[in-house]
C-alpha cells in the first residue's frame, strides 16, 4: 500500500482519538440520566441520518453495497454491544479510568487481527502492546498495587472491558468483510443495522423514557455522540481500517486518556493524581513505539 494511503489512515485515527475522548467525559455526565440502550439507539439513528445524507449526496449508496447484508448486522451488533456496555460502565467508572480500559483494545485487536487476517506482530509492536497494557492496568487499578494483586477491578471498568472486546473484534472484521464499498456507504448500513438491533432490544426503555423531561446535558451529549463520536468517528475508523493493520488502527486509542484529561480539565473536573500519570506515560511510550514501527502493509 502506498505510504500516502497509510499516512491518511494515521491522520484519520488521530482525529478519531480526539473525537472519541469527548464521549467519555460527556457520556459520564449523561449515563446516570437515561437508559444506555435507548441513548445508543437514538444515537445510531441520528448518526445514520447524517452519514446517509452525505453518502447520498456523494452518490456513494448503491445496490452493490447491499450485498450480503448479514455483514452489517454483525458489525452493527458489535458496535451496539460496545456502546451500550460503555454507558453502563460510565455510570460508576471515572472517565479517565474508562479511557484506560479502552487502551487495552490494541492488544485484543492484534489477537483478532492475527486470527482473522493473519496480520503479524513485530517484536517492537509486541513490546508496545505490553507497555500500553501495563500502563492501562496501572490507571485502571488506580495506581494501587494491592488492588492489582487482588484483581480489584471496579464494576464499571469490568462491564466496559467486555464492550472493548467487541470493539477490538470490529476493527479487523471491517477489513475482512468489506468488498470494495465506499467507507460512507459501509458506515451507513452498519449504523442502520445497529439501530434496528437496538430498537428491538431496547424497545421498552425507548417507549418509557420521558424524552421531553430529560436534562439539557443529555441532549448535548446525544448530539455530540451522534455527530462527532459516531458519524464522524465511524467513517474515520472504517477509512483507517482499510489502510492500516488492526493493531495500528487501535494503537491510537492510547491517546484517548490524554484527550480525556484535557476534556475533564475543560469541564472543571480537575486532573488525576500524579501516580495515575505514570501509567499514562507508559501508554504514550507504547503509542510512540507503534507509530515508529515499520510502515503498514
Amino acid at each position: 500500500m502506498p505510504r500516502s494511503e497509510a499516512a491518511r489512515g494515521h491522520l484519520a485515527m488521530l482525529a478519531f482519538s480526539a473525537l472519541v475522548a469527548g464521549s467519555f467525559s460527556l457520556g459520564a455526565l449523561a449515563a446516570p440520566l437515561i437508559d444506555p440502550g435507548a441513548l445508543t439507539a437514538l444515537r445510531f439513528l441520528l448518526a445514520a441520518a447524517l452519514v446517509g445524507a452525505v453518502a447520498w449526496a456523494q452518490g456513494a449508496l448503491s445496490r452493490h453495497a447491499l450485498r450480503a447484508p448479514w455483514r452489517y448486522a454483525l458489525l452493527g451488533g458489535l458496535l451496539a454491544i460496545y456502546f451500550v456496555l460503555m454507558f453502563h460502565g460510565l455510570k460508576t467508572a471515572p472517565p479517565v479510568s474508562a479511557a484506560a480500559v479502552f487502551t487495552l483494545t490494541p492488544l485484543m485487536a492484534a489477537g483478532f487481527g492475527w486470527l482473522l487476517l493473519r496480520q503479524q506482530l513485530t517484536a517492537r509492536m509486541a513490546l508496545a502492546l505490553v507497555l500500553g497494557a501495563a500502563g492501562a492496568l496501572w490507571v485502571i487499578f488506580r495506581a494501587d498495587l494491592a488492588a492489582v494483586r487482588h484483581l480489584d477491578l471496579g464494576f464499571g471498568e469490568a462491564i466496559y472491558l467486555l464492550g472493548c472486546v467487541a470493539h477490538a473484534l470490529y476493527a479487523p472484521l471491517v477489513r475482512k468483510l468489506n468488498r470494495g464499498e465506499p467507507a460512507l456507504a459501509f458506515t451507513f448500513f452498519t449504523m442502520i443495522a445497529g439501530c434496528l438491533l437496538l430498537t428491538v432490544w431496547a424497545e421498552t426503555p425507548l417507549r418509557e423514557t420521558p424524552w421531553r423531561a430529560l436534562p439539557a446535558v443529555v441532549w448535548v451529549a446525544l448530539l455530540y455522540l451522534a455527530v462527532a463520536a459516531s458519524a464522524a468517528s465511524f467513517v474515520l475508523l472504517q477509512y483507517a481500517s482499510l489502510r492500516l493493520p488492526a493493531a495500528k488502527v487501535m494503537a491510537y486509542t492510547y491517546l484517548t486518556p490524554a484527550w480525556v484529561i484535557l476534556w475533564e480539565l475543560a469541564l472543571g473536573h480537575g486532573a488525576p493524581p500524579p501516580a495515575i500519570l505514570m501509567g499514562l506515560g507508559l501508554i504514550c511510550a507504547a503509542l510512540w513505539l507503534l507509530l515508529e514501527d515499520a510502515p503498514a502493509r
